[in-house]
């Protein structure tokens, strides 16, 4: 369902229009908001973009979703993830403790990563949201929650439990020929956690939240680019800009506002460079060694799904390859090709260049798998002197350009692209 387009928004709208309006947050055009049955969402005109969404009974379910998942969360983290029999020698493996054996091995950025986006964020996520949603339903008002929610809001993109599933399955490909592997309770805690997970994501109405927490102000807080109006990127709310003021933050969540992101085009550049610098030696170096008892392996991420190839799971193969080769290096040219066309003032294939965007932002956290990988096979191989598994430098390489090509893409102003087809066309 798409909201209709506002024919002609006058430069200084009654303050009762601007509760009916919408912009766009990738193309920024200006929206009149429709009304919705439960369960439909209303896309952009323009570039398709979901603007809004009306799921059901909003505070209850996502509420409820929201204690099973801290509940899953908190039980699967004092399990064992994985066990490994070899020879006699049982090793077993939590998530906390993987963390812990990457750490003693020196590797301690790429600890804290996975330590970041396995443990950190989920669990701020979920206590964030009972922090939010709980007082809520109890009709009180703690302090901090609008931060609070924002918060949830900008670290949502890093939690990353699906990604570690995945890792997870292809290390039990990779450790099926070696040893006896054992799934552990917390595998199918975690498994269970997604999906409660995915539902309390489907179920949240940021808006209805939004204006359930929000300060109540006569001045609305997000500006279109022909209308004088400033789009607030965390909770989606429109004010007037006033004229000749240089910063204004949203009266609802507090939020900075800009008619475009600060320097957006030139911290994507830099960026996107540091992560092309990086790809090189993260495909190059090895990625982690495995010592035994009949000789030393060094494998690099190619010679990772060559292995899976060759044992016969080749489904596997093709999506490590497809996620840790060809998204990163897809990413980094889609990058290119945004930054290029938007600072030349390219009109070509607006919509397109919006919707390669968009799918750029969202596949980019799959290439974290094989850092999971390497973080599983380093905590469970670990039976000296019959096996071990080290990371190698090629695996803190490869994250870096995972997070670097993330916070680009983050970075990067969709609604640039859409500037040079619009007669009004803001400062970058």
């Amino acid at each position: 369902m798409c909201s209709s387009v506002v024919p002609a928004a006058p430069a200084v709208p009654a303050f009762g229009d601007l509760e009916n309006l919408c912009a766009c947050h990738e193309c920024d055009l200006l929206q009149r908001k429709v009304p919705l049955a439960p369960g439909q969402s209303a896309r952009c005109c323009r570039c398709g973009a979901q603007l809004y969404h009306a799921p059901k009974d909003t505070l209850n379910r996502t509420l409820a979703f929201s204690l099973a998942a801290f509940i899953l969360f908190s039980v699967a983290n004092l399990f064992p993830i994985l066990g490994l029999s070899i020879q006699g020698k049982h090793t077993e493996a939590t998530l906390l403790g993987a963390v812990l054996e990457l750490q003693k091995q020196g590797m301690g950025m790429m600890a804290g990563l996975v330590l970041f986006t396995t443990i950190v964020v989920p669990a701020m996520e979920l206590l964030g949201l009972l922090y939010v949603l709980l007082p809520l339903k109890l009709n009180k008002k703690p302090p901090g929650q609008a931060a609070v929610f924002r918060l949830i809001q900008v670290l949502r993109p890093w939690g990353m439990i699906e990604v570690l599933m995945l890792g997870i399955l292809v290390s039990l490909v990779k450790l099926a020929h070696m040893a006896t592997v054992q799934p552990g309770w917390s595998l199918w805690l975690f498994g269970g956690f997604i999906f409660v997970m995915a539902a309390t994501a489907a179920s949240l109405d940021s808006e209805e939240i939004w204006a359930r927490l929000g300060r109540r102000c006569p001045v609305a807080t997000q500006q279109n680019s022909g209308a004088g109006y400033l789009t607030c990127h965390a909770c989606g709310m429109l004010s007037y800009a006033p004229a000749g003021k240089h910063e204004q933050h949203c009266p609802r969540c507090g939020s900075v506002l800009h008619v475009r992101k600060p320097n957006s085009v030139g911290r994507c550049w830099s960026l996107l460079i540091a992560a092309m610098i990086l790809y090189v030696p993260a495909n190059v170096l090895p990625v982690m060694s495995t010592s035994s008892i009949v000789g030393a392996q060094v494998d690099t991420i190619m010679s990772g799904v060559i292995y899976l190839w060759v044992s016969g799971s080749w489904p596997l193969a093709l999506l490590v390859f497809f996620a840790s080769v060809m998204v990163p290096l897809l990413k980094l040219m889609a990058l290119t090709l945004l930054l290029v066309t938007v600072q030349t003032g390219s009109r070509w294939r607006p919509l397109d260049r919006t919707r390669l965007y968009r799918l750029t932002e969202k596949v980019g956290r799959w290439s974290m798998v094989d850092i999971f990988v390497v973080t599983m096979l380093v905590a469970l191989v670990d039976v000296r002197p019959l096996a071990a598994v080290q990371a190698g430098p090629g695996a803190i390489a490869f994250g870096a350009v995972v997070v670097l090509t993330m916070v680009a893409a983050m970075s990067f102003d969709p609604r640039l692209i859409w500037d040079s087809v619009q007669e009004n066309v803001h400062s970058r």
